[in-house]
């Protein structure tokens, strides 16, 4: 029987991201439905997003994303036994994004799942994650957050066409030797299965339908209280956080919630993520997107300490804190 040496937790060893290069801005959407540039930033906060071609596929996006998320944490690819793809949007069940994914990469026979949770799903795979490690089923996880909503949008609808886009991030996982260098606290998670009529997948058109109100109001109510059990769970109090990364879903919310959260003790001074003004929402990709950018511009440095929250369509939420690598 396989040993592995004991570990006190997680921590995160390397992040990356991909998104297409096509840009398509507001007054771009407006020359195909009824809207224009002022009306959508006002509503959900978004200027632009990206928009993969047609031949693009999930998994070449997700391929990119972990692989720089490899290379950034300074180990090679044979060196990833667990595999992770959270994704909504792949055009079929099988085969799995995940073990696609890990071939591409050049990551030999791992374990390779696909995890739904839709725009939760990134928290979710960072729990599943540091439990695997924990545990001692794997010892580097390679978690992909990986969406493709253009392929399954009505582009006449403007009530989803303004808000989702395409996407790729990632992040690498590996053993924490001691409590000083856990680098991944607990998960606070759960659903909302009585709401699953207000966001799903229309059997008619095969496109997203949304409620759009209905879902504003359960994530500018629920998600702050679950941010604060994963901060307790984690030992620390919102004065601790020094950034917050939510699901970038709509910029409205992303404010709300911090309002919130500064309500409850955090500090003035705590970076909010808002990727969603030019990347919209990409779902289960938000997060790791939202995090690698705020890395590459400076907001998000070594050894921060950020609060993850995901939540949306599934109904599913999650939060957990987590200490920037």
């Amino acid at each position: 029987m396989r040993t592995a040496p004991p570990v006190a937790g997680a921590r995160i060893l390397g992040m990356g991201s991909a998104q297409p290069e096509n840009v398509v801005t507001n007054d771009d959407l407006a020359q195909r439905m009824d809207t224009n540039d002022q009306w959508i930033r006002e509503r959900v906060g978004i200027q632009s997003r990206r928009i993969a071609k047609e031949d693009t596929l999930l998994v070449d996006m997700a391929a990119e994303a972990g692989s720089r998320a490899v290379k950034d944490a300074g180990i090679a690819p044979t060196e990833i036994d667990t595999v992770i793809v959270a994704t909504c949007t792949m055009p079929s069940g099988i085969p799995n994004a995940a073990a696609q994914t890990a071939d591409r990469i050049g990551i030999p026979a791992p374990g390779a799942f696909d995890l739904n949770a839709a725009c939760a799903g990134f928290s979710y795979g960072i729990g599943t994650a540091a439990d695997l490690v924990r545990a001692g089923s794997s010892r580097h996880v390679l978690v992909i957050g990986a969406e493709k909503l253009s392929d399954w949008i009505d582009w006449t609808d403007r009530s989803t066409a303004i808000i989702f886009a395409d996407g790729a991030g990632a992040v690498v996982l590996g053993p924490a030797t001691d409590e000083a260098s856990v680098g991944v606290g607990p998960l606070t998670w759960g659903s909302a299965g009585d709401m699953a009529q207000t966001i799903h997948i229309n059997p008619d058109t095969n496109a997203l339908f949304q409620e759009g109100q209905a879902v504003f109001r359960w994530a500018t109510t629920k998600i702050a209280p679950v941010a604060l059990k994963a901060i307790e769970l984690a030992g620390l109090t919102p004065a601790d956080i020094d950034v917050f990364v939510p699901h970038q879903a709509n910029l409205r919310i992303v404010d709300a919630v911090a309002k919130r959260l500064r309500k409850e003790g955090a500090r003035e001074d705590m970076v909010v993520a808002d990727d969603i003004v030019h990347s919209g929402n990409t779902s289960s990709a938000s997060i790791p997107l939202a995090m690698d950018h705020m890395r590459a511009d400076g907001r998000l440095r070594s050894g921060d300490v950020a609060l993850l929250a995901g939540f949306g369509a599934g109904l599913s939420f999650a939060a957990q804190v987590v200490i920037c690598p």
